[in-house]
């Protein structure tokens, strides 16, 4: 919404890529995490818009990640632990 998208694009990719379709699977990713699962689309229209080139729906609110620091509370040690906004998933990194 801020149009700060190409600051997701790793500046490595150079040339390399087609913009409008880098930022057209960002608006659909956008779209898929939206923080009410009715608003999000389901995997057969983000198949059909990822693969035409009409106007997408503007993104609503996402569903944020926090990050948790729960070293207390961890029970694999040297380990970070994230916890989704919906707290349907949690992720485990390895510390390196």
């Amino acid at each position: 919404m801020k149009g700060r998208s190409l600051e997701l694009i790793n500046p490595s990719m150079g040339d390399t890529c087609n913009l409008s379709e880098v930022l057209r699977a960002i608006n659909v990713g956008l779209l898929c995490v939206q923080r009410f699962p009715n608003d999000r689309p389901s995997m057969h229209s983000v198949v059909l818009m990822l693969g035409s080139e009409g106007a997408l729906p503007q993104p609503k609110e996402p569903c944020f990640f926090t990050e948790k620091n729960v070293v207390e509370a961890n029970p694999f040690p040297g380990e970070h632990m994230l916890y989704s906004g919906s707290e349907t998933s949690i992720t485990l990194l390895e510390a390196r």
